[in-house]
């Protein structure tokens, strides 16, 4: 009698273990084909069940008016709202600029700041908002600016209602492209830029590939991939000169308090498995 009781646990494990198993088998089964075409490398087929999955990368959250949002878990945090220990000034010192109620102030006159940590092709995302009540007219209202590298612009600017020169308007590649549209928000209010910088191929020191830049303001896309035509500056035809692979991002002092809060950025690899 014990031994029956005995081989019926038996039996037991091991039917759940065959359970088990082919449950294990059915989460890991092969879900694609190699009997389809190659694809142009050649590296893989059509629907590969071989070719490796994408990293997860949890997402983060949207901004509201009052509180910034989570970046993505692989994101490298440039600003959380607390200090400027990841920005530094042209020369390397401490950055000068304020930090208030979970912002970057820009404190005017001090000069521009730059990340310590370097980059080349990234994802960046970045909030700001112009002072209020409004000063001035034209470049003078909010001015300051991203600078990829540290010499390509994406124009910051109070353009709510504020005429200038178009490729001198916000989410402008200054001195090249005028944004296709004008996203703005009111001064005061924040704001949004998602970027995707791919920066400029040199070889033996001549260039090789331009940089581009995709922008949506406010949600709202305003730069398709524009080709950069070398680095920005006023009254000029922009050109390349050659640098390194990477370099830093660097927000400009252009006179005005402009906020910045919730940097975060992602750096890029364009190449598949």
């Amino acid at each position: 009698m014990k031994t029956n009781k005995w081989m019926s646990s038996l039996l037991a494990i091991i039917a759940s273990a065959g359970a088990f198993g082919a449950l294990n088998a059915a989460e890991h089964a092969s879900v694609g084909y190699t009997d389809t075409p190659m694809l142009p490398d050649g590296k893989w087929h059509v629907h590969d069940p071989n070719r490796p999955q994408p990293t997860v990368v949890a997402p983060g959250t949207f901004s509201t008016a009052t509180t910034p949002g989570k970046p993505p878990s692989d994101a490298i945090v440039l600003f959380d709202g607390k200090d400027l220990s990841k920005w530094r000034t042209a020369d390397g010192k401490p950055a000068p600029w304020n930090v208030h109620d979970g912002a970057i102030v820009c404190n005017p006159k001090t000069g521009d700041i730059f990340t310590k940590e370097e980059f080349g092709d990234i994802q960046l995302h970045l909030e700001f908002a112009t002072p209020t009540p409004p000063k001035g007219e034209s470049q003078e209202r909010g001015n300051s600016g991203v600078f990829f590298f540290g010499r390509y612009e994406l124009q910051v600017l109070d353009s709510y209602q504020n005429r200038t020169y178009a490729d001198g308007s916000c989410a402008s590649v200054y001195g090249q492209y005028p944004p296709l549209v004008n996203a703005s928000r009111p001064p005061g209010e924040w704001q949004t830029y998602d970027v995707v910088f791919i920066s400029p191929r040199f070889k033996d020191a001549k260039l090789e590939t331009p940089a581009s830049i995709t922008v949506f303001h406010n949600g709202v896309l305003v730069q398709n991939h524009s080709e950069i035509l070398g680095a920005s500056g006023h009254k000029i035809l922009a050109k390349y000169a050659a640098h390194g692979a990477k370099g830093p991002i660097k927000l400009q002092d252009h006179g005005n308090t402009t906020r910045y809060r919730n940097i975060w950025v992602r750096p890029l690899d364009s190449t598949h498995d």
